[in-house]
């Protein structure tokens, strides 16, 4: 197997701002000889805008530390509406006709969601192409948006309901982050070993090389990076920080999401919003904190565990977590890496952040030492790509096989 092409609609490199799930995977892969292309839309699915510059072709080309990136030009849209899901549906169609036309043909295709539809579309041109292909499981639709209650019950649910069996059914293996997705997958009548866990990670070296931002305010500097959504329960943080705005604490908040209008509006003083940051800026502010914060409100969508890029990148950042969540994971806790608590308790956040103030110099640093170690054994990007290659691998032999 030479070369692989991976379909995710909102694939980013690390300029971007967002997880770098394939980049990571497709940079390790490239190193060691494969070749990978990866077709994303470069509409940013939470800037809401277009992050490159097309003339008159749907698509552009562009090599990146080796990696072949195919930047779909799709529709804008703002919010989770109907937009959103002509974007979905543009993408899909567009992906498939710009994949067949590309004369360089892959060995395998991964059809990675969020959603279905571009899943569906490396089915697709796997199937025209008579190529393996594989379903990689990010986020379980839709039953995740049941659970976050976007939708109860209505036809669009249905249909989704529909195309996830069929995809499960026609796939020659399924990957997913998910340390517990195999208890949804199963009830479709796959076997677990045709489920192979691969999590999210995080590139140690890149973080190690990065440097500490320089905090100049001689506080106890608390910081959140990642998407600012109803699921990750800012407004409790900031309603913790107007009691702690006495204490010598400074919260800084790093992000975009539909959250960031209220954020503004009830912030107080020691309270700072930076927008979407270049992850290496971000990389960089967590790693100049005292403290980092991870929280998740306690919703049926954690069932299947987390698998958080921004936790990850925190503890390759070597600094003590605040984990607020009731995910059924908890990488905190098996790390000796911070402190965890209940989701959604302001006074819980106060009182674990006093707690870490007290505590010595010694304790918080061996906290972060912990993280790195732990993330470095199980969840470095070498790692995961061990168990990639060696699933790719395996099914490309087993497929060329029964085909003789």
């Amino acid at each position: 197997m030479k070369h692989i092409w991976i379909f995710n609609h909102h694939a980013l490199t690390p300029s971007m701002s967002g997880g770098t799930r394939h980049y990571d995977f497709a940079k390790e892969l490239v190193k060691r000889g494969y070749k990978v292309s990866i077709f994303a839309s470069s509409f940013h699915y939470s800037q809401y805008k277009e992050l490159k510059v097309y003339t008159d072709e749907p698509y552009l080309f562009e090599e990146i530390d080796g990696i072949n990136f195919i930047w779909i030009k799709t529709r804008p849209y703002r919010g989770n509406g109907i937009g959103r899901v002509w974007n979905m549906l543009e993408y899909m169609y567009k992906v498939q006709k710009i994949a067949n036309k590309t004369p360089d043909k892959p060995d395998v295709i991964i059809g990675s969601s969020v959603h279905l539809f571009a899943v569906y579309a490396a089915y697709k041109v796997a199937k025209k192409q008579k190529i393996p292909f594989v379903m990689e499981v990010r986020d379980i639709w839709p039953q995740t948006l049941i659970d976050m209650g976007v939708f109860k019950w209505h036809p669009f649910i249905l249909l989704l309901h529909a195309l996830e069996k069929f995809l499960y059914k026609k796939s020659d293996k399924i990957i997913t982050n998910l340390p517990y997705a195999y208890e949804h997958i199963q009830k479709f009548g796959i076997k677990k070993e045709d489920i192979v866990w691969i999590s999210n990670g995080v590139d140690i070296s890149r973080s190690k090389n990065i440097q500490a931002y320089m905090y100049n305010n001689n506080k106890f500097n608390v910081s959140y990076a990642g998407s600012l959504g109803q699921a990750n329960q800012l407004d409790i943080l900031v309603q913790a920080a107007s009691s702690l705005k006495d204490d010598n604490v400074e919260f800084h908040i790093i992000g975009n999401g539909v959250m960031l209008e209220e954020l503004e509006k009830i912030k107080t003083a020691n309270v700072h919003l930076y927008g979407a940051l270049p992850k290496e800026e971000a990389i960089s502010m967590m790693k100049g904190s005292d403290l980092l914060f991870f929280p998740l409100a306690d919703s049926p969508v954690f069932k299947f565990g987390i698998s958080s890029n921004k936790l990850f990148d925190y503890l390759a950042s070597e600094k003590p977590v605040l984990f607020a969540s009731n995910a059924k994971n908890n990488p905190i806790k098996e790390a000796n890496a911070g402190i965890s608590i209940q989701a959604g308790s302001k006074q819980e956040i106060i009182s674990a952040i006093h707690k870490l103030r007290q505590m010595d110099r010694k304790t918080l640093d061996g906290f972060g030492e912990n993280g790195l170690h732990y993330v470095s054994k199980h969840f470095s990007i070498p790692v995961l790509v061990d168990k990639l290659e060696s699933c790719l691998s395996s099914l490309v032999y087993n497929v060329s096989k029964k085909e003789r």
